[in-house]
């Protein structure tokens, strides 16, 4: 499929995915003519990244990893990425996801408290 069927398929949009490709994650082939054409696998790749970076991994850790996430909801190690290096790495993202995963309770929590407030202040 082409860079625009890709876009519209993932809701991800081209030049986004553009970026995943000079990022090192996406890797289309390219036609004659120029264009990109993406295998139909390319939907969940770019779901995949999507998943991750919402979730605040940066596009370094994501193209490390990436390649040993080849099927939905499995992790295949790959003696390659069993590195301390990588180890590290993904412990110390773990620890900023903790950090911002309290940090974002802890505004709903105040959210929800002042909606409490409102809610009750109006009856």
């Amino acid at each position: 499929m082409r860079i625009g069927e890709l876009s519209r398929r993932t809701g991800v949009p081209t030049r986004m995915l553009r970026y995943y490709e000079e990022q090192d994650l996406l890797h289309p082939e390219r036609a004659e003519n120029g264009y990109r054409h993406y295998p139909g696998t390319a939907v969940h790749r770019v779901q995949q990244i999507r998943g991750l970076l919402d979730s605040g991994l940066t596009t370094e850790i994501i193209r490390r990893i990436l390649p040993f996430l080849d099927k939905p909801d499995e992790i295949h190690l790959h003696p390659q990425c069993l590195t301390p290096e990588l180890a590290d790495l993904l412990r110390g993202e773990a620890g900023r996801l903790q950090q911002r995963i309290e940090c974002l309770s802890r505004n709903r929590d105040a959210i929800y408290a002042y909606l409490a407030a409102v809610e009750t202040s109006s009856r």
